[in-house]
């Protein structure tokens, strides 16, 4: 199965302040950070990455801090919502944190037979906490006051809002070797066999929705999982049989990657295994000190003067 798309890879979201960012997604949820760099194509902007012990992909949550940007809109042709994979029986623990920090919540539900706890981050960004039905194993990052008893195993699932998911469906089937699996109202999951978890899409129709205006509390993008590079020019040449623009390849120092825009609207990636987070830090490193690409390693006191303070 090394020439699947392997689920999920990464998801980019967009924040207005890197500290309020950072506080909330390590010392709130528990997350590690990962990898502090910048954007590769605004080096004045911070590029953080939150995910398990290594970054291991299908955990990864990555942010663009534009500071004051203001706050978005979610609508159609977004990623609306980010599901991760807690623990059966953890909701209860994570309502009780969320009262403590003040984060805005929703009662727990149900969404395709599965427990579901729906939160907003301090930027309006939509996350929901599912308690799988099948055994999530993934090791968890853990932190003095979240456990591994109740922490995230990584992503769960991404939801995408579209006017009309035939489209997006058909990328999803036809070229990513998804497959559908269930209907509830307007949502619609589809699933890969690929990989064990991380693995899932949600199409949600939306036709009257309005588009959605990209800032704070939006997703920027949705990344998918593939091997290597080998396999990462492989789809490049299936999304062009489509018909459809996407880039050339792109060295993202962590991993390769390619983008395109799906019919619907939504910003897809496509990102290698290779090299993974341990290339310019050691794994015990991870996330302790801002890493630049080679090509912003001269301006280093230049750029660090510019980017807003984290403590």
């Amino acid at each position: 199965m090394n020439n699947k798309i392997l689920g999920l890879h990464h998801i980019t979201a967009i924040t207005d302040s890197a500290k309020r960012n950072v506080e909330f997604y390590t010392n709130v949820l528990g997350l590690r950070m990962v990898k502090k760099t910048v954007n590769f194509d605004d080096p004045n902007t911070y590029h953080f990455y939150f995910g398990d012990e290594v970054g291991t992909p299908g955990s990864i949550l990555t942010f663009f801090p534009w500071e004051g940007i203001g706050r978005g809109t979610a609508g159609s042709g977004m990623a609306t919502a980010i599901g991760y994979s807690v623990p059966q029986g953890s909701l209860d623990f994570w309502i009780e944190r969320f009262n403590k920090f003040d984060v805005p919540h929703g009662n727990i539900t149900s969404s395709f037979g599965e427990k579901m706890l729906p939160f907003e981050d301090p930027d309006g960004l939509k996350i929901n906490f599912i308690e799988s039905k099948s055994a999530d194993n993934r090791k968890p990052w853990e932190t003095a006051e979240v456990k591994a008893s109740h922490a995230t195993r990584g992503f769960h699932s991404i939801v995408l809002t579209v006017k009309n998911i035939t489209t997006t469906a058909e990328i999803l089937t036809g070229v990513f070797g998804y497959a559908f699996s269930k209907q509830e109202g307007n949502s619609y999951r589809y699933t890969t066999d690929a990989i064990e978890h991380a693995a899932i899409v949600i199409l949600v129709e939306a036709p009257k929705l309005a588009r959605g205006n990209h800032a704070a509390g939006t997703n920027h993008h949705v990344a998918f999982r593939v091997k290597d590079e080998d396999v990462l020019m492989e789809y490049r040449e299936k999304i062009l049989q489509r018909g459809l623009n996407i880039t050339q390849k792109i060295n993202r120092d962590y991993f390769f990657s390619l983008y395109f825009r799906e019919p619907g609207g939504v910003l897809f990636e496509l990102a290698t295994e290779n090299p993974g987070f341990a290339t310019d830090e050691t794994v015990a490193e991870l996330g302790t000190s801002l890493q630049l690409p080679a090509q912003y390693e001269a301006y280093r006191e230049k750029i660090e003067a510019t980017l807003p303070k984290l403590d």
